[in-house]
């Protein structure tokens, strides 16, 4: 296998053209003294063979040469490592070649904005490189051994003793206090509707001392592997608004293809201070909505396997049955009483739903549609010589 890490990074500007807020997790500040990304890169250093990085540069257009002369100054310090930069200008010419490749498709599928859309980036990029194998890890991430990509190829490609392929697999991490688990000592009232702990955990548990692969119904998108064989017939969802990690693995199940769990393979997730949100809230009221009217509307059409809030217990099950909407009320009129942001999650409870049934309903058969061009895509990516020396450069 000829692999390679594709790691997107998050960068704000330092004017006014900044990232939208709660559009992700985090961002990095041009002047922050140790960024996320350089730790992460520090923990490559051990990794035993470790193959070509491929960076996607997120950040405001303006700020575009900015931030890639300040990762350009963090490279500078690991010259060990095979890193190609993916930026604005790189991306351009990347969307240009898919909008030859496939004219029909709606909005941007394959770019440096969205969550789906970035990591269709990052596949295409692959493409172009001839990689045919992608490992994704997140930039606020760590390494935690030298066989990290043993551990990360480890079963790709192969098949199970029922004869099942795996062609994609996902890993897990460790949160600060070195556990695996959720966090389950918050249990507010604003919490109380909207939380994944117990059910993750109950997963979770059963898997972790379960054979070192098993069939997942969980997606770890910093410590997830792909082989080509998945990643060229399917492509991220680039109309979800987060989650697409997960969602990844609805769309494999769409196919007829399972994504597997490695409890062997591990990372260290050490975010920045983050605190829930109203527009984050909103982007996840969106996300399940949106991903319970795909899922309805993929099970009426003939070409596509079930996938069931059934087929997905303890978790995440419960997010795309019918007691979606009593979670979505509860929550937001919680918060409105007892946050600081009574105004926004007010709003939400009065229109957020509405809205957030509104999107899943005009967008439920776009992912569809997108994914019927995605092999003729990646075909068309493939090995591009033109494209190829642009990233080389990088």
């Amino acid at each position: 296998m000829k692999p390679a890490i594709v790691i997107p990074t998050y960068w704000a500007g330092n004017h006014e053209d900044t990232l939208a807020p709660g559009a992700y997790d985090h961002s990095t500040s041009l002047t922050a003294e140790r960024p996320e990304l350089e730790r992460c890169l520090a923990s490559l250093e051990q990794v035993r063979g470790l193959p070509r990085i491929i960076l996607l540069v997120i950040c405001p257009l303006s700020a575009t040469r900015d931030v890639t002369l300040r990762i350009e100054h963090i490279l500078y310090h690991h010259p060990n490592l095979n890193v190609t930069l993916l930026t604005n200008i790189e991306a351009s010419r990347i969307m240009d070649r898919v909008n030859e490749l496939a004219p029909k498709i709606k909005g941007e599928a394959v770019s440096l904005r969205g969550y789906g859309a970035i990591r269709n980036m990052g596949l295409a990029a692959a493409a172009i490189l001839g990689h045919d194998a992608v490992v994704f890890l997140d930039d606020d991430e760590v390494v935690l051994a030298p066989d990290f990509m043993e551990k990360a190829l480890y079963a790709l490609g192969a098949e199970t003793r029922q004869r099942l392929p795996i062609l994609a697999k996902s890993g897990y991490f460790y949160d600060r206090e070195g556990s695996p688990l959720a966090d389950t000592s918050r249990a507010g009232i604003t919490q109380r509707w909207w939380t994944k702990r117990i059910e993750f955990n109950r997963w979770m548990k059963k898997a972790l001392s379960a054979t070192r692969i098993s069939r997942s119904n969980y997606v770890c998108g910093g410590c997830m592997a792909l082989h080509a064989r998945a990643f060229t017939r399917v492509a991220f969802d680039p109309f979800i608004t987060r989650g697409e990690d997960l969602d990844y693995l609805f769309n494999m199940r769409l196919f007829g293809y399972d994504v597997w769990f490695d409890n062997a393979w591990v990372v260290k997730h050490l975010p920045p201070e983050s605190h829930e949100s109203a527009p984050r809230f909103m982007q996840n009221v969106y996300r399940w909505y949106y991903e319970r009217a795909k899922l309805t509307y993929a099970s009426r059409q003939k070409e596509y396997n079930q996938v069931t809030p059934a087929s997905l217990m303890p978790y995440p099950g419960p997010w795309i049955s019918p007691g979606l909407d009593e979670r979505v009320r509860k929550t937001s009129l919680a918060r409105a009483v007892f946050t600081r942001e009574r105004r926004a999650y007010w709003n939400i409870w009065r229109h957020g739903r509405e809205d957030a049934e509104r999107y899943a309903a005009d967008n439920a058969d776009q992912y569809l549609k997108f994914q019927s061009f995605w092999p003729s895509i990646m075909d068309g990516l493939w090995g591009d010589i033109s494209l190829a020396a642009m990233l080389e450069r990088r």
